[in-house]
């Protein structure tokens, strides 16, 4: 099992990105979180078998048909147990 913290920023917020990552890591088996940011970033915690978290990180840089993604921040995060991937408020 693998966890990453990321960061997303661009043209991500309002145009159905979080509701379309939700929709990608139950696709992939990919549990955790994604939230907006005040800063207009999104922010996502993924945990799953590594080839399904590297898949949804792929998806990420893309996003939906509608966003424009300029810049992926990955880092390693903490293993975490997590039932199933959900949206959260933002912060």
């Amino acid at each position: 099992m693998e966890t990453r913290h990321i960061i997303v920023t661009g043209s991500v917020q309002g145009i159905g990105y979080r509701w379309s990552m939700v929709a990608a890591a139950d696709e992939l088996g990919v549990t955790g979180w994604v939230r907006n940011r005040r800063d207009s970033s999104v922010e996502a915690c993924l945990c799953g078998d590594g080839e399904a978290v590297a898949r949804l990180i792929a998806w990420a840089r893309r996003g939906p048909p509608s966003a424009r993604v300029d810049h992926l921040h990955v880092e390693l995060a903490e293993a975490q147990r997590f039932f199933g991937f959900e949206q959260r408020p933002t912060a």
